[in-house]
């Protein structure tokens, strides 16, 4: 698990560098805020997540398996971050934050990525 980065990730990068492409700002795992976001943007007042499906337990996805082995442990762990995911969301909704979350899944084929993408520019558009 050290090797486990926290930030900087390949979907990350993805969906920073599209945002950038369409002159959307950002700031990035802005820790002022619940569950240190991805992606905020202040201008939308819009907070982006983009979950790994496994560490984060997405629902009916292949890559959110949990391992046969130690699955006592890796059930409680994942359980733990689904709750706490689900906190900080709710926090963040409270204060009035529009909370995107992309599924590392969803952007992991050129297809689905450009759909998703797409779509995600109408939800932050939409939103304001």
């Amino acid at each position: 698990m050290s090797r486990v980065r926290g930030t900087i990730t390949k979907p990350e990068e993805v969906v920073r560098k599209f945002l950038f492409s369409k002159n959307f700002r950002y700031r990035k795992n802005d820790n002022r805020y619940s569950g240190r976001p991805d992606i905020v943007l202040p201008k939308y007042h819009t907070i982006i997540f983009i979950h790994g499906c496994f560490w984060h337990g997405h629902q009916n996805c292949k890559a959110a398996k949990l391992p046969e082995t130690n699955a006592e442990f890796w059930r409680k762990k994942l359980s733990d971050n689904e709750v706490r995911d689900r906190k900080n969301i709710e926090k963040l909704r409270n204060e009035d934050w529009n909370v995107i979350v992309i599924w590392q899944c969803e952007i992991k084929n050129k297809n689905n990525r450009d759909k998703r993408l797409e779509l995600l520019i109408d939800e932050i558009i939409n939103i304001k």
